[in-house]
């Protein structure tokens, strides 16, 4: 179980929730400690740019989506760094608010 296993299960409950992610991977988008929103997935399609709470290799990030190439997303911070590629079921959530 990772940082994000509660926010996750909420989510997949159809939960919208708050919290403040702590961090500086995002920052200049996302600053340590600030108030997100992030609603549940559903069908909202996903697109280059989208901060999205997710789950790549075993890690759970709030992190943007870099590129998307057919039904794969490339996951990555703020500061360049990349997660790597992973489907639509490694994507729980997406940022409606800060």
């Amino acid at each position: 179980m990772g940082w994000a296993s509660g926010y996750i299960a909420r989510l997949r409950a159809g939960e919208t929730l708050s919290f403040c992610p702590r961090g500086g991977s995002m920052r200049g988008l996302i600053e340590s400690g600030q108030r997100v929103t992030v609603a549940p997935l559903g069908d909202r399609a996903l697109t280059s740019g989208d901060i999205v709470l997710c789950r790549v290799r075993g890690q759970e990030y709030l992190h943007l989506i870099h590129a998307v190439q057919g039904e794969r997303y490339l996951i990555g911070n703020n500061r360049g760094g990349l997660n790597g590629w992973i489907t639509r079921s490694g994507v729980f959530g997406v940022l409606v608010g800060r």
